[in-house]
């Protein structure tokens, strides 16, 4: 059986991605890599996260998940508002920016800045914006489901839960349990706030794997191989 090697919420922080990948000897041939969403914001290197996730993917069989904050990069270069945009530096697009347009910002994104990187990143980079956009919500095989944010409760039949939902829900999600026969894989939430710890978190039928890399944590990685399961971290 294949590895099963799980990573989420990378944010921009390359390095550390490439050194989990290194530390854990990944081999495309021998594992299947799968990358739970959330490439860009917050961390300093998201152009670059972006390139190396396309790589994996299209040369080495990745499989990657689209997050909220791929979302909401995509939302701001196809249909740019207000809200969009608030919502887009607030949680961490500044960085994003500079990484995109190679600027050096030591105050304020203004909106003339904005408009600038918008038309920038829409001219230079709209493969990574498509790239983004058609990536899955979710994915499942026989063992587990994995998903950025969750799955909701409500829904007798997960997969038709909102795309919000695969994205964004939270304590619906963990604090719920479900029996649907597998194990969900999730980031999104960082395990600190789960249980007091940026370790992977085992709950009685789901993973949370985030170790909030992008807030100076570390970086997860979960294996899962005849049915057992190894962590392994980078810290910053």
């Amino acid at each position: 059986m294949k590895r099963m090697v799980m990573i989420s919420d990378i944010h921009g922080c390359i390095q550390q991605l490439d050194r989990l990948l290194q530390l854990i000897a990944f081999h495309p041939k021998e594992d299947q890599l799968i990358l739970l969403g959330d490439y860009v914001d917050r961390g300093p290197n998201s152009k670059e996260t972006v390139n190396k996730v396309i790589e994996l993917v299209r040369e080495q069989g990745a499989i990657a998940l689209r997050g909220n904050h791929d979302q909401r990069l995509v939302d701001l270069i196809r249909n740019d508002s207000h809200a969009i945009r608030s919502k887009f530096l607030q949680h961490g697009g500044a960085q994003t920016i500079q990484s995109y347009c190679d600027l050096d910002l030591d105050h304020d994104v203004t909106d003339e800045i904005l408009d600038q990187a918008i038309e920038t990143i829409r001219v230079r980079y709209s493969h990574h914006i498509d790239f983004l956009s058609d990536l899955p919500l979710y994915h499942e095989d026989e063992n587990h489901i994995y998903v950025h944010a969750g799955l909701n409760p409500a829904f007798a039949n997960w997969k038709e839960q909102s795309e919000h939902d695969f994205m964004y829900i939270k304590d619906p999600f963990i604090r719920s349990d479900f029996d649907l026969g597998k194990t969900v894989v999730f980031g999104h939430t960082r395990a600190m706030a789960i249980h007091g710890s940026a370790d992977v978190w085992f709950g009685r039928d789901k993973i949370g794997i985030d170790g909030g890399c992008a807030y100076g944590m570390q970086l997860n990685g979960l294996i899962y191989q005849d049915e057992i399961y190894k962590t392994v971290r980078i810290e910053l």
